[in-house]
Order: C-alpha cells, then structure tokens, then sequence
C-alpha cells in the first residue's frame, strides 16, 4: 500500500531520501522539463554561441508569497531575467533553489512553481539546474528562493558608467513605486478605491528592441530596491556628474501617489520590479521612448531628466511640480523590507 502523500512539506523532504526523490520528480521536475535538467546531473552543460555572456543572481524573500500582479514565483524569475536585460544581455538560462520551511502546504507550492515555470516559458528562458532544501518550522517565512541566470550579450554592447556625459538624456520606461506600494498596501491592510497592482515584469525583449535598434544607450539599471532615488545617485557617485530631473516628467499612477502621501513615503524611494532607467545619447532619446511606447512594458515611457556637468560634489536634484527645487538623497537604508 502507498503511504497517504503528505499535504504540507517536512523535514525529511530534505533529506535526500525517498520523499526528496518525489519531491524533485513529480513537483519540481515535471514542470520544468528540458533536456538540460532532465540529466540532473551536478552542474548543467550549456552550449552558447557567444563567448561574451553576463551572469547573475538574486535571492527573493518577499511577503506577502502573493500580492496583485504577481508571486515569489514570478518575481524570481523576472528579477534575475532584468539583471541581465539591463547589462545588455538576452537571458538564456536559469538555476532555481528553494528553501521551503516545514509545514508549507503543498497546494502553495505547486502555485508557485507553477508561476515559475509560466513566467519562465513566457520569456524563453530555461530553467536548467536547481536545488532544494527544508529547514524547521520558524527557521524561515515558508519559502525563500534564489535564481541565478545567465543570459548571451547583444553584440557591439557596452553598457557601463563610464560611457555617460554631460548632456546624455534620462528615459524611464514607466509608472514608478508601483511594487512597493502594492506590498505596502497589502501588509497594512489598507484599501484603495483603484486596487495597486505590483509592476513585476520581465524587461528583455523590451531591452533587446532598444538595444538592437538604435545606436546610443549608454546605461541601464533596474531601480528595484531604493527606488529611482537610489539608482539616479549611484549614476552621480560613479559619474560625478550632476542628474537633474523634473518631477512632472515621472510617470506615477495617481493612486500609487496618494497611497504613498498617505504613508508618508517618497515614491522615488520605493521599489519597482518591471522598470529600467536608461541613459542615452541625447539625440536618440525621442527614438528610445518611441521604441518604449510600442512595447506593452513601455506605453508610458518618459524622458525625466539629464546629465549635467559639475565642479562641485555629484547631487541629483529635481524641479518639483510648483518650480522650486530639492535634492534627492540616497535612501538611508530599506524603508520596506522584505519587498523582493
């Protein structure tokens, strides 16, 4: 007689016995099948055509599992995706660890996994070596997850700091602090007449078509964690230049605005998961937010501000919607854990 299967993770689902063996073959397995993993052999052996990849990794604790928008699942899978999108790279492949508390009800694990292996066939993406591990009940928050991914580079793209200059212009492909506010919401329980939905989204073939059809960017970064506060002055630290920026020019859904007031949060300071900054040679930007709108991730892409020359310390500074001005500071520290 077959033992009654389990409807909550245990321990020994990490033991590397028999209940390991099921776990991995009919849970994990079977969602993500590819002849890469089927070998299940210690590392996976990739062919690639390029002799230039980029590489990455990200690990993702966030709660609430689920919130509007997306899940850890897909999260994990866009986050690293936009890492590479960002360096210039068509991501290729992916490793996936779970580590899964005792007593995690299989029913939310099996969801999860199946976001991961939609979000992942949606991009194109193989999910090609993994592991898992279980600890006690209270050693975790039910289930963390770390993806690593490796993606192949665009060629005759060099994206890095050292390309900016004074005059380069500032394109952000949408709504900003649409995924903070979304978990902020959810943890305070507070609703809004227009539910916030998390902007988590995979950015690549947005980034490829920029990439592929002009000739210009110079830099990109995904603003997730800190916000654009953060991203825009890590340009200014590593630059030296001045950025200046308009806060009319920043496209904010208006309830996402009136939630952070609420909250008493700065939306340049709050984490976005389907959004990139881009610099650009000033006389492709037009172009790029062109390219931006025709894509579903970039309908409201705006060109926000530019590179500026400086003799004194690096700010970024931006002229609020009454015409005076202030200065943007780098976020201190997280104003929201756990939000990736």
């Amino acid at each position: 007689m077959n033992p009654k299967k389990p409807d909550k993770i245990l321990l020994a689902h990490g033991g590397g016995g028999q209940l390991s063996d099921q776990l991995i073959r009919k849970h994990i397995l079977t969602r993500f099948a590819n002849n890469t993993l089927a070998e299940l052999t210690d590392s996976a052996k990739l062919n690639l055509d390029s002799k230039s990849i980029c590489f990455t990794t990200d690990s993702y604790v966030v709660k609430p599992l689920f919130f509007p928008g997306g899940d850890i699942g897909k999260l994990a899978v866009c986050g690293t995706i936009n890492d590479l999108a960002v360096s210039g790279a068509k991501p290729v492949a992916l490793s996936l660890a779970l580590i899964i508390e005792e007593g995690l009800a299989f029913d939310v694990l099996e969801k999860i996994l199946d976001s991961i292996a939609a979000t992942a066939k949606e991009n194109n993406v193989a999910i090609v070596t993994g592991d898992t591990k279980t600890v006690e009940a209270g050693a975790a928050d039910q289930i963390f997850i770390n993806t690593a991914g490796i993606g192949v580079r665009l060629d005759g793209v060099e994206l890095g700091f050292g390309n900016i200059k004074a005059g380069d212009k500032i394109i952000i492909n949408g709504t900003i602090a649409d995924h903070g506010m979304t978990i902020m919401s959810l943890r305070q329980d507070i609703g809004f007449q227009s539910q916030l939905k998390s902007d988590c989204a995979a950015l690549a073939d947005l980034t490829c078509k920029l990439l592929t059809e002009t000739n210009g960017i110079k830099f990109m970064r995904d603003p997730t964690r800190g916000g654009l506060a953060a991203t825009l002055n890590e340009i200014a630290l590593q630059t030296s230049f001045d950025i200046r920026i308009n806060d009319a020019d920043i496209p904010i859904n208006p309830t996402v605005q009136a939630a952070a007031d609420a909250l008493g949060f700065d939306v340049l300071n709050i984490a976005n998961e389907g959004k990139f900054v881009a610099v650009v040679a000033p006389e492709i930007a037009d172009d790029c937010v062109n390219i931006c709108r025709r894509h579903p991730l970039g309908q409201q892409a705006a060109i926000i501000g530019e590179i500026v020359k400086t003799d004194d310390a690096p700010v970024v500074e931006t002229t609020t919607r009454i015409g005076g001005r202030r200065i943007v500071q780098m976020p201190y520290g997280r104003e929201l854990p756990r939000i990736c």
